[in-house]
């Protein structure tokens, strides 16, 4: 297995090589007993708009497509997640998926893999209507669509397209075609954010999704992210709550990054729910179930991780299922306690998020 070091820092209370071996059968787990079910795939690096937060107006010099996975390479290890590690959802991201062609095709053949794993889908959502009923036929069970405001300055400003009606269209057909729960994920600008929140969850609350509010991280590919102009949680649920009756919800959170709140109904809107996504503030590293597979065949234990384990290269060295999967667990096992993104000498990653996959 070849392991690329990226020159982070290590995070603090994590080791960067387990002393004892990785298991070879079982869960997917690290040293701190945290199982990985939930597999992040990215299809691309490539993406459509240019959101102000992830990447330069100019976009960035994308992978070439002989580093990318090819089709039959992403389904042989999609098969060794599922059958032999115990992935139960299978994720596909970007960059922007739905620039791939071959979406549908994967969806499916993720579709036919025994135990059948859920399959979800993160996504801008320009080219989404018309492109929502054929993903459902294939097997997509849900999806996330990306808005981070309704007001059409400010999607412009943000995106630096305009692409508002396209992405709101999407949805209505995303929800049309049964992929339900229909999520909008949302990281708040700066400046305008407080107020696009508020009128996200009514927008949401009205036509029947599910928001999700997330705080920005150091995944910009400028790396201008400064934590004193991050939207916090507080600040988030805050400004909601002069809006609406906000009420923890009871059911257990789990590894699920969200948490809920329950907005009660009212002659202006329906009852729902609204979460926050407190990666920065309020990070849940010791619950995270995920592992991630870039677009180049590159396994990340971590949205920051400090190395990366390169399973491309053996798949193109004739390795067989065994040496590929061992290569997973030992990947895995060395996962990182936390992000570190709160720690003093913590230095953002050398990848942006387009490049690694959300």
């Amino acid at each position: 297995m070849t392991v690329t070091a990226l020159g982070l820092p290590t995070v603090s209370g994590a080791a960067t090589r387990p002393a004892a071996p990785a298991p070879v059968t079982g869960p997917l787990v690290d040293t701190y007993g945290r199982v990985a079910t939930d597999l992040r795939v990215s299809l691309t690096d490539k993406c459509n708009l240019r959101c102000t937060y992830c990447m330069p107006a100019e976009g960035l010099d994308w992978l070439p497509g002989e580093m990318l996975l090819s089709t039959a390479e992403l389904s042989r290890l999609l098969h060794i997640a599922v059958t032999r590690l115990g992935i139960t959802s299978v994720r596909f991201t970007g960059g922007e998926p739905l620039v791939t062609r071959h979406l549908e095709d994967v969806v499916a053949a993720t579709a036919t893999l025994q135990p059948r794993p859920e399959i979800t889908l993160t996504t801008n959502g320009v080219g989404l209507a018309r492109r929502a009923a054929g993903l459902k036929q294939a097997g997509l069970d849900r999806i996330n669509v990306s808005l981070d405001t309704v007001d059409a300055a400010h999607f412009a400003r943000i995106t630096r397209r305009d692409r508002l009606t396209d992405v709101l269209e999407g949805l209505a057909a995303a929800k049309a075609a049964g992929l339900h729960p229909v999520k909008v994920n949302a990281v708040l600008d700066p400046v305008s954010g407080l107020d696009d929140a508020v009128e996200l969850l009514r927008y949401c609350l009205d036509h029947g999704y599910q928001l999700r509010i997330i705080e920005q991280m150091p995944l910009d590919a400028g790396h201008n992210w400064r934590r004193g102009e991050v939207i916090d949680a507080e600040a988030i649920l805050g400004r909601l709550r002069r809006h609406f009756d906000l009420q923890p919800d009871p059911r257990p959170r789990g590894s699920a990054p969200a948490e809920l709140w329950q907005v009660a109904g009212t002659d202006a809107h329906p009852a729902g729910t609204v979460g926050v996504i407190a990666s920065v503030s309020h990070a849940f590293c010791s619950a995270c179930d995920r592992t991630r597979l870039t677009a180049d065949g590159q396994i990340r234990s971590c949205l920051f991780s400090t190395e990366e384990s390169d399973l491309r290269a053996l798949l193109r060295s004739d390795a067989d299922d065994d040496a590929i999967e061992a290569a997973w667990r030992t990947a895995m096992w060395a996962k990182p306690a936390g992000h570190g993104i709160n720690d003093p000498d913590f230095v953002q990653p050398v990848r942006p998020m387009s490049a690694i996959g959300g």
